[in-house]
């Protein structure tokens, strides 16, 4: 049985499935200052509707660390970084505790500078000093030789919290990126961790044991422990669940659109013949690039409750929420009250949100259907708007899936697919405004909880080879043997994921083949003795590529009929 809770800015959402189907699904209201209350309580409704159940496995998406990033609630983090020939790490400086420590590698790994180990110490005290306790350390060529970062973390990790070296995040060579995601994997940390530790709490006083699982931004999972350690590796979790969700409950074989319309944000997610795309290279955070693999998809930011507000005799819809919709008891009309003055299924209390839409109308001069007919109207315009920017974009740049790597291939939708709670009442305009067949699936209004329970976890594993020593291993899989110089980076990427996918298909019992396994990261260098070649090092990167868990599948397809434009 499989228990599945999304996090988002206005609703939490959770759904109880097992293989027959949906069993129990609840929404409750996100409280910002206390996301535990709102898991708390999601659980206690699940909880209430199926009554005491065996949970397997609870996948959990969560918009915090998202949240804290573009909030600026992070904390500070020490950032030391030895760096060698190239552009000066001052270029990369991030936060307000930053030290570039003496000494350097070349591009091969050898030392051409010894770490200032006395540096490091005098850094390491002042950082304490001025009450940091999450650290970085980043070597520019760490991935070929990790030793300076681990010096580094030899003699910080006693008196640290948390420490994240760089070669963890990555074995590329890209500097910039793995000095903001170490960054940005420690500044995360503090309030995932506290976070962690209240679900834990929570899942205990509910009695629930489940395997707990955090969604990624690839629409995988990955566990809870391991997420500990890579927190980072849970931003955009919830546009992700969206993706999930759609998947899991539609066949889409063709180009489409995906709008995910929360109460604050509308997600958008883009399919090629079927299959998300993914950013063509990782995601950027605070215009920083990172090493963090995610979806391709934007959030918008309007919603069921973004507000109305009147400007001479104009009206705007967001970007933000002052608060429930007046149906539901807030101050402030929102788009929520503009539909329910003109659908045939209304939502909380119609007349407050004709109360409110009559204000609206006596600013605009029109009446109140009027005036909610405008309303919907510019939120359906401006959603078309900036979807279509956002595939223009796509559409100047190759296109890459969860599957494949599509060049010269233009997106060009043939349907539009709405989730979200409003989602049955905004499709029809959505459908005249876009041009396109809309399809609302099939309890799309948990969609996104659905898409975290469903996601099956992105197992990974790294191969290391040196052809000079005639090694070549496994660690995760515990795997080790001898290999002839004539070891090839395409013979270790294929050998890679023939014993991952024979893993999973061992412990797991899926049924996949290699074509499920991606390489996500691979490099080859050749070693240089004197003027001789002698070798190459070689590593790659493997995971079971996103998707939903095999033995779920299918459970909660839905018909996906188009619905008329009306």
């Amino acid at each position: 049985m499989l228990l599945g809770i999304d996090v988002g800015g206005t609703h939490t959402d959770a759904v109880l499935l097992d293989r027959s189907g949906l069993l129990a699904s609840a929404k409750v209201e996100t409280r910002q200052d206390d996301l535990l209350q709102s898991i708390h309580a999601a659980l206690g409704r699940i909880r209430d509707l199926a009554g005491e159940v065996e949970v397997q496995r609870f996948n959990l998406s969560t918009t915090l660390c998202t949240n804290a990033i573009v909030q600026d609630e992070l904390k500070p983090v020490g950032v030391m970084v030895s760096a060698g020939p190239g552009i000066d790490p001052e270029n990369f400086r991030i936060g307000d505790h930053y030290e570039v420590i003496r000494g350097g590698l070349d591009h091969r790994g050898e030392e051409i500078q010894a770490l200032d180990l006395d540096q490091v110490e005098q850094c390491t005290k002042r950082f304490l000093d001025q009450g940091l306790r999450v650290f970085a350390a980043v070597g520019k060529f760490s991935p070929r030789n990790p030793e300076h970062e681990e010096s580094m973390v030899r003699a910080i990790s006693d008196r640290a919290a948390f420490l994240t070296a760089g070669h963890w995040i990555s074995g590329q060579l890209n500097f910039p990126r793995r000095i903001a995601t170490s960054y940005y994997n420690s500044a995360v940390w503090p309030i995932f961790n506290e976070f962690a530790n209240s679900v834990e709490s929570s899942l205990r006083e509910h009695h629930i044991s489940p395997q707990l699982n955090i969604l990624k931004a690839d629409g995988g999972t990955m566990p809870l422990s391991q997420a500990r350690r890579l927190p980072v590796e849970s931003i955009f979790s919830g546009p992700a669940a969206s993706v999930m969700g759609l998947m899991a409950l539609c066949d889409i074989e063709e180009d489409a659109l995906m709008l995910d319309v929360g109460g604050t944000t509308t997600d958008v997610g883009v399919f090629a013949g079927g299959d998300p795309l993914v950013e063509a290279e990782s995601v950027e955070l605070v215009h920083r690039p990172t090493l963090v693999r995610a979806m391709k998809t934007e959030s918008i930011g309007l919603g069921g409750d973004s507000a109305i507000a009147l400007s001479e005799d104009l009206c705007r819809v967001g970007p933000r929420r002052l608060g429930a919709s007046l149906a539901c008891g807030g101050e402030q009309a929102t788009l929520v009250d503009a539909l329910n003055c003109i659908s045939e299924e209304t939502f909380g209390d119609r007349d407050a949100s004709i109360r409110g839409m009559r204000e609206i109308g006596s600013g605009l001069q029109c009446s109140v259907e009027e005036a909610a007919l405008r309303v919907v109207r510019q939120s359906c315009r401006s959603l078309r708007e900036k979807t279509m920017a956002m595939l223009e974009r796509i559409n100047e740049r190759p296109v890459y899936t969860v599957h494949e790597f599509l060049e010269s291939r233009r997106i060009e939708p043939g349907k539009l697919y709405i989730m979200g709670g409003p989602a049955r009442l905004l499709a029809p305009y959505l459908s005249r405004e876009f041009g396109l067949p809309v399809v609302v699936p099939d309890n799309a209004g948990v969609a996104n909880a659905l898409g975290a329970a469903l996601a099956r976890p992105t197992l990974q594993a790294e191969l290391f080879a040196d052809t000079h020593l005639h090694h070549m291993t496994v660690p995760v899989l515990g795997r080790q043997e001898r290999v002839s110089r004539d070891y090839t980076l395409k013979q270790a990427k294929r050998d890679l994921s023939e014993d991952l996918c024979r893993f999973v298909r061992d412990n797991y019992h899926w049924s996949v083949d290699e074509s499920e396994a991606e390489v996500v990261e691979e490099s080859a260098m050749n070693m240089v003795r004197g003027v001789h070649t002698v070798g190459q090092d070689i590593r790659v990167k493997c995971q079971i590529k996103p998707g939903i868990t095999p033995d779920y599948e299918g459970v909660v397809k839905c018909i996906c009929k188009e619905l008329p434009t009306g």
